[in-house]
């Protein structure tokens, strides 16, 4: 190797750049975010799965790898990958770990997820895969760039109003960024906390939701536990306890009503799971999601036609 590469290698290393999403990226969110402080830039972090996602894959082809994008970009943003590959070998343990905590702490729910966020790590707005690419993709990024300018000065002008008044503004700021609860809540607690302050009350209903929405985040996560024990007991008890607590908005209400029916389904209980279908459709029956519960209530009677021919025959 020459000494030049040697010494370019050495300089990536330090920095925490590297070119594993090209030339310009980084896989250091705490070196990006310094350095974002230093140049006054925003943070564009991709979400990707690097070795598998199609659409990633897609983007990079048809945006990243272009000099319209590097040259688009490179006075606004400083660019962080976050990679989840397959393989994992391509990743220290560190950078993994890392990239885990941020999936989280920005709701990450499917690849590839563009953030933006300004140099404090802070998110105003999200995205993915847009065709047409890398000056449309400029031009809609700088197009996004404007929530955070609306974002500050919706904050400022909550700052001069008291009471709910203050608290609906700023519910309203949060909700112009269309974040996830899970971001809302990382990035955004102490706006959170003014909301409540300035509503003790609730009037707004909105540390209401928050609470409903964390009951219900709390129970997928205990319901996830016991499905990975294959616990359908605990699973049934844990939703007929939950649904005798109550307190839900009719959709969560009408959600839990049909996890006991899939939790019946899953252990071949088709009458069971019949008859907790039609006690949901009857608790909401205006409900959007109806159509899709007639159709799993189709697959149901299937199922049990399936199961009672499959008895016959041994008998």
């Amino acid at each position: 190797m020459k000494i030049t590469s040697i010494a370019c290698a050495a300089t990536l290393a330090l920095t925490g750049f590297s070119l594993a999403g090209g030339e310009g990226w980084t896989s250091d969110f705490a070196a990006a975010k310094k350095q974002a402080t230093e140049e006054n830039k925003d943070l564009l972090m991709d979400f990707t799965g690097s070795d598998w996602c199609g659409w990633c894959i897609k983007l990079k082809d048809e945006v990243f790898k272009h000099d319209g994008f590097k040259n688009g970009v490179k006075e606004s943003f400083l660019l962080v990958e976050i990679d989840f590959p397959k393989d994992k070998s391509k990743l220290s343990e560190e950078t993994q770990a890392q990239n885990r905590k941020l999936g989280e702490e920005f709701g990450i729910e499917g690849y590839p997820t563009i953030v933006l966020a300004d140099p404090s790590g802070r998110p105003y707005a999200t995205t993915g895969y847009q065709p047409g690419g890398p000056e449309k993709y400029v031009a809609h990024l700088n197009e996004l760039r404007g929530r955070k300018t609306a974002r500050d000065e919706a904050f400022a002008a909550a700052d001069k109003l008291e009471g709910p008044a203050k608290s609906k503004a700023l519910i309203d700021a949060l909700g112009k960024l269309d974040l996830s609860e899970s971001a809302v809540a990382h990035h955004y607690p102490q706006v959170l906390e003014q909301i409540k302050a300035a509503d003790p009350d609730d009037t707004t209903g909105f540390a209401k939701n928050i609470a409903n929405r964390q009951r219900i985040a709390d129970f997928q996560n205990a319901l996830q536990a016991l499905a990975e024990k294959q616990d359908m007991a605990g699973a049934m008890g844990l939703v007929d306890k939950t649904l005798a607590e109550g307190g839900f908005e009719t959709e969560e209400t009408l959600q839990l009503m049909m996890t006991r029916a899939i939790i019946l389904a899953e252990q071949a209980k088709f009458d069971e799971a019949i008859k907790a279908v039609d006690n949901a459709k009857a608790f909401a029956p205006e409900s959007p999601l109806i159509p899709g519960i007639n159709q799993f209530r189709e697959r149901l009677e299937e199922s049990r036609k399936k199961k009672d021919a499959a008895e016959t025959q041994e008998n």
